[in-house]
């Protein structure tokens, strides 16, 4: 839980764009790729959880959505920006 909670905020504030001093914006592709990678990884713990009964469907389906919302976020910010 303390994983999914810490991976989407971090997640979250890469999406925050740093402004250079002229006001220009700055895009930082590879974390982005890498916050999609953690996501992924968090996807495959919430499963093993329900698999070892350490978590209910009900919930890991609620991160399950979460999660591939913040996916969707994510990438389609890098598809537009980052490409």
């Amino acid at each position: 839980m303390n994983k999914l909670i810490l991976t989407i905020g971090v997640a979250s504030s890469l999406l925050t764009t740093p402004a250079e001093k002229d006001g220009t914006d700055v895009y930082y592709s590879q974390q982005l790729i890498h916050a999609m990678n953690n996501i992924e990884d968090m996807k495959t713990w919430v499963s093993e959880d329900v698999n070892n009964g350490r978590m209910e469907a009900e919930i890991a389906e609620f991160y399950f959505e979460n999660l591939d919302e913040t996916y969707g976020f994510i990438n389609d910010f890098y598809e537009k920006q980052c490409k």
